[in-house]
């Protein structure tokens, strides 16, 4: 039976959650947890993947602190992007177990399960050729940036729900200059409920992933 651990963790710094996936991602690599999906929301932060170029944040990094935003460069791939309240943002701390093969596919799994999500609301999502992440026309509504170490998944993925938008001004979001950014609130001109998004997600993610069982709980 195909079994998935999904915690809540409710608003976080990203640190904090950062840590905590890398303790989970051993754990899943010895398999002494099953695959886990992990939901939560950051406070403000700047992060940028291994490949990313700090010229695609578009003021200085020493400045980003006085605006309340934290900065961290992490062992993702993909450039920068922007975490804050309001954006769901997952990490699946997945049994990737075809390798360097099933990595592709795997994203591809995760872009599936959020435009099933956005499905959900009435909202049609769409893949671009060659570029990673969930659109909603010309405009970019989920970025995704994966790290595989041992063949075991973290860091994951960013759906804009609710979030304030304006902070993706001070960036070139995933490395580029003309990506517009949407939310699920900008698209239906109304706010979401993010527990109902949550649902959404973890209905969509035992679907794609074919989980024919879960556990889901909420930590402090």
């Amino acid at each position: 039976m195909a079994y998935i651990e999904v915690l809540d963790l409710g608003l976080k710094d990203y640190k904090e959650v950062w840590e905590f996936q890398k303790i989970l991602h051993a754990k899943r690599i010895e398999d002494k947890i099953p695959d886990t999906l992990i939901l939560v929301e950051h406070n403000p932060v700047l992060t940028l993947g291994k490949s990313g170029r700090l010229e695609n944040i578009k003021i200085p990094v020493s400045l980003l602190k006085a605006k309340g935003i934290d900065f961290y460069q992490v062992e993702r791939g993909g450039d920068v992007t922007f975490h804050g309240p309001g954006q769901l943002v997952g990490y699946p701390i997945f049994n990737i177990n075809k390798g360097l093969a099933g990595i592709r596919p795997f994203i591809e799994k995760i872009e599936d399960s959020i435009i099933n999500t956005l499905h959900d609301f009435g909202i049609s999502g769409r893949k671009i050729e060659k570029m990673i992440g969930v659109w909603i026309g010309e405009k970019k509504i989920c970025s995704i940036g994966i790290a595989v170490k041992k063949w075991v998944s973290f860091h994951g993925f960013a759906l804009n729900v609710n979030n304030d938008l304006s902070y993706f001004e001070l960036i070139n979001p995933c490395g580029f200059k003309d990506i517009k950014m949407t939310s699920m609130q900008e698209v239906l001109q109304t706010p979401i409920a993010m527990e109902k998004v949550k649902v959404a997600i973890i209905k969509s993610f035992m679907a794609i992933f074919n989980y024919t069982n879960s556990n889901f709980s909420f930590q402090q």
